[in-house]
């Protein structure tokens, strides 16, 4: 009996020690993780875009890729994570035409001032093959993966101290914008000194007297309060500013396939819901800050459209936006 249960014990362990030498050769299907980094905050239509993202990546991929959003510049500025992401870092920046457009400068027209007369038109761009060249461009020369273009973050308004009605009111003003070539240019041919600090930092630079204005859309000005030391807000929509979930393409050939079509396509849909958000809470973020001090104004724009035409003359834009223009008329 006793070499019996030996027997028995003997070939159980036998078999259980098989097993499990079978279950550690089957693969396991890797995972996959992605930290988005944004400066906006979380209360931002964008951030609501990424979350929108989040959700429709990892119920696609049944939670192989793992997404984390990080809100308000927590991993750090967009330059360093570029850095990083060019690197091979598992990071999704969201970041803009400025940015992307000083490694392609085609890409840099997305920002230029009243490229466009509508969102809609804008739209047709971003996602047409025109825009798809420049983009292709983007990664075979930097490795830099643009998921999707079409996340709206707003016309840009001058936030100011003093109130602003024509550009000749913003002569000697110091107004803060991001480094890249066309913003700085279109804050120069609108009569202004651009200043380019992190947005982090302009409230602060505001309070001290640093700066003397600064320029943003609605939902960032919003989120960051920045009326409360700068109370005018001048309607110019100067430059449109639309924002791309951007990877890594050394990270991002790591992936099966599959997957890769998922980022694509669910970056689409969510920036399509953001762009929603937006148009749809313009009006209500109006009204939110002028209850909290904010004075408002809309102007004539003609004189800083006129004033504007100089940013695609210094930057070499005049053929390209031909181009586009002759696109657009075709759609």
């Amino acid at each position: 009996m006793r070499n019996r249960f030996s027997v028995i014990l003997g070939l159980s362990i036998m078999i259980l020690f098989v097993l499990g030498i079978t279950l550690s050769a089957v693969p396991q299907e890797k995972t996959y993780e992605l930290k988005v980094s944004m400066v906006i905050t979380e209360d931002d239509t964008i951030y609501k875009g990424y979350e929108k993202f989040k959700e429709g990546v990892e119920k696609r991929t049944n939670g192989k890729i793992k997404v984390e959003l990080y809100p308000a510049g927590i991993l750090g500025g967009d330059e360093e994570i570029l850095e990083q992401i060019a690197l091979g870092a598992g990071i999704c920046v969201n970041t803009d035409a400025g940015r992307l457009g000083v490694w392609v400068p085609e890409i840099g027209i997305l920002l230029c001032p009243y490229l466009t007369d509508t969102v809609e038109e804008m739209q047709k761009l971003l996602k047409s093959d025109l825009a798809k060249e420049w983009f292709e461009k983007l990664r075979k020369e930097k490795g830099y993966v643009v998921l999707a273009f079409n996340w709206y973050a707003g016309g840009r308004h001058f936030i100011t101290k003093k109130p602003i009605s024509k550009p000749e009111d913003l002569e000697g003003l110091k107004i803060r914008t991001p480094g890249a070539p066309v913003w700085q240019e279109t804050i120069r041919a609108l009569g202004a000194t651009p200043v380019a600090l992190p947005w982090t930092e302009v409230y602060t630079a505001l309070q001290q007297g640093v700066i003397d204005g600064a320029e943003a859309q609605h939902p960032a000005t919003y989120g960051s309060k920045l009326y409360e030391v700068a109370k005018y807000i001048t309607l110019t929509g100067h430059i449109q500013l639309w924002n791309a979930p951007v990877v890594g393409e050394k990270w991002f050939n790591q992936l099966p396939p599959e997957y890769q079509q998922i980022l694509f396509e669910e970056a689409e849909k969510a920036g399509d819901y953001a762009t929603q958000l937006l148009l749809d809470s313009l009006d209500e973020l109006e009204a939110k800050m002028t209850a909290e001090g904010a004075i408002i104004s809309e102007v004539d724009t003609k004189p800083f459209k006129e004033r504007a035409e100089a940013v695609y003359q210094k930057l070499g834009y005049e053929e390209l936006r031909r181009q586009i223009q002759d696109f657009l008329k075709k759609q």
